[in-house]
């Protein structure tokens, strides 16, 4: 049928050459699309073979060491999480709905914290990953933190991936407020006939660069979020002598700049103060049940919970809940509606969360929480909702605010750890070779160090904890200031 149209479309005339066109643009189209998902189902399933893998493991009890297996875990999770909020990203620039922050960036912090973060990815490959500043670069600008990450981000990891020798520099230039940011590589290259197709939603150009993973999104949320804040990028290439990607934004200097002392963070959530507030819990997955079970009743939480919304319109008429975390997808059923009816029967002073992996829409008016979600901002929402006055642990913030997370990485390292003298000189090695380590971004000899460094007893417990906590998160700034200052109290 296919063949007999395009025989038929092949015709003389203006408006048959027309439909032909469109015909083999809805084709070519679909063909990307095709490649696309292919690519996204691959991008997926790596990461679900790791954690459904490891999962296993650790339900049999073969793992033989569950804090790795879990870290394995939370990083596969949040791979995946960073290829659905892509996909979301892209949803939102076609539909026009994107809106853009405005905060001060403290610019040169800013800059290299992004480079920190990405050096062991450049480190695993042997490349230098190399940040170029001029003095007079300010130290407050303005613009949104959030997608001008994205933008470097997503430049500097496609230019990693696609080097295997040499190095990526970041090289970043400013006047009259505009800001000029240049990611330039020693990669494989772009042929001219690709370079007009790269920014292209769902395009993979052929070659050597079709061997690397990707979902080809990359590159088309880049270009779009770049003309959201009103810049150009554009890009000089040859195909084998690496790539320059070039972008330029305006970003205002603050008339006056932002305080820059902030308050230190508050201990972790311990409980709450005054009467015991329950909370109806709807959700069709029960380990989403269980795991809001785990996060607040030892909070002092009454939790109530339920799988469909006439169990949870039995359970809020036997008393009234302070609060509702309710899914919006419930099996066949729709958590708005639900949301609707229990507003209907209980009124106003009836508190209601949704918790969704589902985009909100632009009409809701109920607390919207997207999965997945963290902690500390769950609870911060809950807070506000009911108004509570929160029991805090002494001493530093934690890094999910929750009991029993791991420390922040910056309170840790303004922490004080004691160690007995007849180790603290050894625990000061070890800290001094972590340091190094820092500096070229060697993350497995890292990790090594701090597991000879908790061997070491379990008064380096705590020590080890805190460094794992900034190796996590790849705050290597901090796990250097947390390494210096243990050499400087054993010294």
């Amino acid at each position: 049928m296919a063949g007999r149209l395009r025989t038929w479309l092949s015709g003389e005339g203006g408006e048959t050459a027309d439909l032909a066109a469109r015909l083999r643009a809805a084709e070519a189209a679909n063909e990307a699309k095709t490649r696309f998902l292919a690519s996204v189902a691959h991008e997926i399933r790596s990461p679900l073979n790791a954690i459904y893998g490891y999962a296993q493991l650790i339900e049999r009890g073969e793992g033989r060491d569950p804090v790795s297996a879990a870290r394995t875990i939370r990083r596969s999770a949040e791979h995946l999480a960073h290829l659905v909020e892509g996909l979301l990203d892209m949803a939102q620039v076609e539909g026009g709905a994107l809106k853009l922050e405005r905060e001060a960036i403290r610019f040169p912090d800013f800059l290299e914290g992004l480079v920190a973060m990405l050096a062991v990815q450049a480190e695993a490959k042997g490349l230098a990953l190399v940040l170029e500043t001029p003095p007079g670069l300010p130290e407050w600008v303005q613009g949104d933190p959030r997608r001008l990450r994205q933008v470097l981000i997503n430049l500097l990891g496609n230019a990693i991936k696609f080097t295997d020798a040499g190095q990526v520099t970041l090289k970043v230039e400013y006047r009259n407020q505009l800001a000029t940011f240049a990611v330039i590589d020693t990669g494989i290259g772009i042929a001219p006939e690709d370079a007009g197709r790269i920014f292209a939603p769902f395009e993979r150009i052929a070659g050597p660069a079709a061997e690397r993973p990707g979902a080809g999104l990359g590159l088309a949320i880049t270009q779009a979020l770049v003309h959201i804040m009103g810049g150009e990028i554009r890009v000089e290439s040859a195909l084998g002598a690496g790539s320059r990607f070039t972008v330029r934004l305006m970003l205002s200097q603050p008339l006056t700049p932002p305080e820059t002392l902030a308050a230190p963070e508050p201990g972790a959530i311990t409980g709450y103060l005054g009467r015991e507030r329950w909370v109806l819990a709807v959700d069709d997955e029960p380990g989403h049940l269980a795991m809001l079970r785990a996060l607040l009743e030892p909070l002092g939480f009454q939790l109530r919970t339920a799988r469909d919304s006439d169990t949870a319109l039995a359970i809020a008429a036997q008393a009234q809940p302070d609060l509702v975390l309710c899914d919006i997808a419930l099996g066949g059923e729709d958590g708005r509606a639900l949301a609707a009816q229990l507003r209907g029967r209980h009124g106003p002073a009836l508190r209601i969360v949704m918790l969704s992996g589902e985009p909100q829409r632009p009409g809701d008016q109920t607390r919207f929480i997207a999965k997945p979600f963290d902690f500390a901002d769950l609870l911060q929402t809950i807070g506000e909702e009911l108004g509570l006055e929160w029991v805090r642990a002494p001493g530093a913030a934690q890094a999910a605010a929750v009991p029993g997370a791991a420390p922040a990485p910056g309170a840790a390292a303004a922490a004080t750890f004691v160690l007995p003298p007849h180790i603290a000189a050894t625990a000061a090695a070890h800290c001094a070779e972590i340091e190094r380590l820092v500096r070229i971004g060697h993350v497995r000899a890292i990790e090594a160090e701090i597991a000879q460094l908790a061997a070491l007893g379990p008064e380096t417990a705590p020590l080890a904890e805190a460094l794992c906590a900034g190796l996590d998160r790849f705050d290597l700034k901090a796990l250097a200031g947390l390494a210096r200052r243990v050499q400087s109290d054993a010294g």
